[in-house]
């Protein structure tokens, strides 16, 4: 049977084709509709983890019990997870265990453009890298074995445009490979020193084994065309030079990205009279091969910044035929992104934004929009949990330089129980005056509504227990006069828990408890409570566009609000000073 299919939806039934018992991961795009996917095959333990780290733990515990296990994460989730990928790469796995990282090159959805192709080189296990969804299913499963047959880890690797661009995959039935007998072998997966040093020497044999296999793969390829131009290349970036260059071209194409095949590419560029390597970011592959002393075109003429797409690709190899393109005469405005209509985040933005000389730390999620005009109401952004680590770096400078600057830090509440939780306790611990803000919307909202330990849901929507935050923050010593819980569409209350904590001198911790707008059971809950202006009171005076809600608008003289927008959060009728906005119920 045939299919269209996404990378991600590939990569699932891969896993399910291949008999993989666990799968783990934290949602982050472009990875996270993997164990959406994965979910829904039954046969597969699936679950979401807190975090990154402890979806590898779990995947990793799971493998070497003897279960082929997989966990997933986006580019930035591999940093979280490092510290069991090195080790595990030591230990050896027994059933197959592996990886997914999902790169995002171009920045989509992430503060940054790392390549991931490095970890594999750094932590010494084996990379595969699909182009389309056909090779992200057929891999996968290749993985799987690759990993049994020497005992490691295997790293796949995908980007943006693989993870959700879908071509047309054959599938097939799954394979019963059942649960390999574990056996105790302390010297094996205890990784402590005296163990651990007999380990690395096993772990460099294996690498010069896959050193060999690499040459020889089915996944590194030579596809012969034209000679003149020897194109090296891997991934989407196979796709962009094959649909650009077609014939007259040929190509190396690397499935098995570490490590890398030194005798194909060898041979390779001994057979054309010029060789390019077309690869996204980094010049991973292009250091190798001038490392071999071969001579070639990459990062000189390629972006090292941003995505790679034909056109770029046809500037650099065939620039005297232009590609055809459509282009539309409209101007399309710039749509700069914003909290939704009835975000409960807004109140408690609004409320922050008054105090000029606060600084704010914010964390990753759907709420960094609140760094944005009208709020303006975040100083920094850096990674998931640094939201509270940085509030609390912030405080101590701020106290060693003798400035009485308040601070705040923001973070949402996946990523408190993600890794905020650790950095509650540092402030506690460490005595610090900052000022806490858990926005408690209910759900993993950036990536797309996923469960976490505060829903009340797992991954397959069966009942879990409420990690009640509020416990959380009294257990690691957080004083009780010292915490409030709030609604934030009540902005006299926000304001109010705004203002004691902007005065306490001890850890002081606001959790803001409203469900996510757009979750389906609110939307049908607010369905009809909308706002309207009445604008025979109007003065125009804007101060509720302050509030940066896209539902309220100024056209042609009027303040208006898009009632299919609003959802009755009335927080503009609570900013307005003239009671023009009034509540309409349908």
């Amino acid at each position: 049977m045939k299919k269209i299919m996404t990378g991600n939806e590939a990569i699932a039934r891969g896993a399910y084709e291949a008999g993989c018992k666990v799968a783990a991961a934290y949602p982050g795009t472009p990875s996270t509709e993997i164990l959406e996917n994965i979910a829904t095959y039954k046969e597969i333990y699936s679950q979401w983890s807190v975090n990154e780290k402890v979806a590898l733990e779990v995947a990793g515990g799971a493998a070497i019990a003897g279960a082929r296990a997989l966990c997933a994460m986006k580019h930035v989730g591999l940093n979280v997870a490092a510290d069991p990928l090195f080790t595990l790469a030591y230990t050896g796995t027994n059933g197959g265990l592996v990886v997914v990282t999902a790169d995002d090159p171009g920045l989509h959805s992430s503060q940054n453009e790392q390549d991931n192709r490095y970890y594999a080189l750094h932590a010494k296990v084996p990379m595969l890298e699909p182009s389309d969804s056909q090779e992200c299913l057929d891999y996968i499963k290749y993985a799987f074995q690759l990993s049994e047959e020497y005992d490691i880890p295997v790293l796949f690797r995908v980007t943006t445009r693989v993870c959700h661009s879908k071509s047309l995959v054959s599938l097939g039935p799954p394979q019963d490979v059942g649960i390999k007998e574990y056996k105790k072998d302390v010297k094996k997966y205890c990784m402590i020193p005296g163990f651990a040093k007999f380990r690395h020497p096993v772990l460099e044999e294996k690498l010069k084994k896959l050193q060999e296999l690499s040459n020889q793969s089915p996944l590194n390829q030579i596809i012969w065309g034209d000679k003149r131009v020897g194109i090296i290349t891997s991934g989407i970036s196979y796709q962009h030079a094959r649909e650009v260059m077609g014939d007259n071209a040929s190509y190396l194409k690397i499935g098995m990205s570490f490590p890398l095949p030194e005798k194909l590419i060898r041979e390779f560029a001994q057979s054309v009279e010029s060789l390019y390597v077309i690869e996204e970011n980094d010049p991973y592959i292009e250091t190798f091969v001038k490392s071999l002393g071969i001579s070639c075109i990459g990062k000189d003429a390629f972006p090292i910044c941003g995505e790679l797409n034909p056109e770029i690709v046809q500037k650099v190899l065939a620039p005297e035929k232009p590609r055809k393109s459509y282009n539309v005469d409209v101007e399309v405005p710039a749509r700069p992104p914003v909290l939704c209509a009835g975000c409960p985040h807004r109140g408690v933005f609004y409320a922050l934004s008054k105090y000029k000389d606060a600084a704010i730390t914010g964390d990753i999620g759907c709420y960094s929009l609140g760094i944005l005009p009208p709020l303006n109401a975040t100083d920094t952004l850096i990674c998931m949990g640094a939201g509270i680590s940085a509030g609390i770096g912030f405080e101590k400078a701020f106290m060693q330089g003798e400035k009485g600057t308040k601070v705040f830090g923001v973070i949402g509440d996946s990523t408190f129980f993600h890794s905020g939780i650790t950095s509650l306790i540092d402030a506690v611990y460490n005595r610090s005056k900052l000022a806490i803000v858990i926005l408690d919307n209910r759900t993993t909202a950036m990536t797309g509504h996923q469960e976490n330990p505060g829903t009340g849901k797992t991954l397959d929507c069966d009942a879990a227990p409420v990690i009640d935050i509020k416990e959380i923050v009294k257990a690691v010593g957080v004083k009780l006069d010292n915490i409030r819980v709030i609604d934030p569409y009540d902005l006299v209350q926000t304001q109010e828990a705004v203002k004691d904590a902007y005065e306490a001198e001890e850890p002081f911790v606001i959790i803001a408890k409203r469900p996510c707008a757009l979750l389906k059971e609110v939307q049908r809950q607010r369905a009809n409570q909308k706002c309207t202006i009445n604008q025979e009171k109007c003065t125009k005076c804007k101060l509720c566009l302050r509030l940066g809600c896209p539902a309220i608008s100024f056209k042609d003289g009027v303040m208006t609000i898009d009632e299919a927008a609003c959802n009755g959060c009335t927080l503009c009728m609570q900013v307005c000073r003239f009671a023009a906005i009034e509540r309409k119920c349908k």
